[in-house]
């Protein structure tokens, strides 16, 4: 036990044994700097130095761009570019998505190869049934003055106006007999008008032309959009004025009556009307007469 004590003595007189550091001129032996140093505290300042440096350095990696030198490490730009890329690949992915999707519709349209699917339309609109004793049916004034406003701009419109059971009327873009008529059953969506050869074949209303090129069995084919889904075909041109792209107005001269394609029959005009992918009969909006 005494030699443990005189032992813990000693390593605390060693710790705590003062030291003198002196700094000399080398040539005058004169006194420059002096210390007053123990074994104790050169080493709690030197750890608290080893430990400030670290932190120090570990600091100026973390947060300077001197981390992007250590090898491994990502650059910033690069990480950024690479977000941005990933945003824009799920961009172009739900753009390819829509654009197959629109471009099978078109060919639908081209070929006329679609289900003629029949549905009971009770089964339908059971779910929102409502019973007519429970509504109010008073009209308010915010409704009245819409219907004020509708009735207005369809007195004033020549061409287009929307009609009691809901459809459109459309602009005639040829005026003839008709020589086949529309039959879902015998996948003929379309009515064939009989005309003059070069007859000026007219937009049915305002839009914008997404196809205006030759095929094989229609030859000359011009498809244009109009807005609330809708679509007009016009198959066996002789000629085409318009391209795609173009906007064109109702009632402007974007083909001419022809006898092209294999399955043409002789000078007509093949007219289809399509509404949100579906054929409809274009009798319902159109007055060939």
């Amino acid at each position: 036990m005494a030699k443990k004590t005189k032992r813990r003595k000693e390593i605390k007189r060693k710790l705590l044994h003062k030291y003198r550091l002196v700094i000399l001129n080398e040539s005058t032996f004169e006194e420059k700097i002096s210390f007053k140093l123990s074994r104790l505290n050169v080493f709690v300042t030197g750890t608290l130095a080893a430990i400030g440096l670290i932190a120090f350095t570990t600091l100026l990696i973390a947060f300077t761009p001197l981390r992007e030198y250590i090898p491994g490490y990502s650059s910033t730009a690069l990480k950024r570019q690479a977000t941005e890329l990933t945003y824009k690949t799920d961009s172009l992915v739900t753009v390819l998505n829509y654009t197959n999707r629109y471009i099978d519709n078109i060919r639908k349209v081209l070929s006329g190869d679609i289900e003629n699917n029949k549905m009971n339309r009770d089964s339908v609109f059971e779910p929102f049934k409502l019973d007519p004793s429970q509504i109010d049916l008073n009209p308010i004034r915010e409704d009245s003055a819409l219907r004020a406003q509708v009735a207005l701009e369809d007195k004033y419109n020549l061409f287009e106006r929307t009609a009691f059971d809901g459809s459109i009327l459309l602009y005639a873009p040829l005026i003839g007999n008709l020589s086949q008529g529309f039959n879902p059953d015998e996948k003929h969506y379309a009515v064939d008008i009989v005309a003059a050869t070069d007859s000026p074949v007219k937009a049915v209303a305002n839009g914008r032309v997404i196809f205006s090129e030759w095929s094989a069995a229609t030859g000359y084919v011009i498809i244009i959009e109009h807005k609330d889904g809708l679509l007009s075909v016009y198959k066996h041109n002789g000629s085409l004025t318009k391209e795609q792209g173009d906007i064109v107005h109702t009632g402007e001269v974007i083909a001419t009556v022809g006898n092209t394609g294999e399955l043409t029959t002789g000078p007509h005009l093949h007219f289809e009307l399509w509404k949100n992918g579906s054929p409809v009969n274009p009798l319902n909006y159109v007055d060939f007469n």
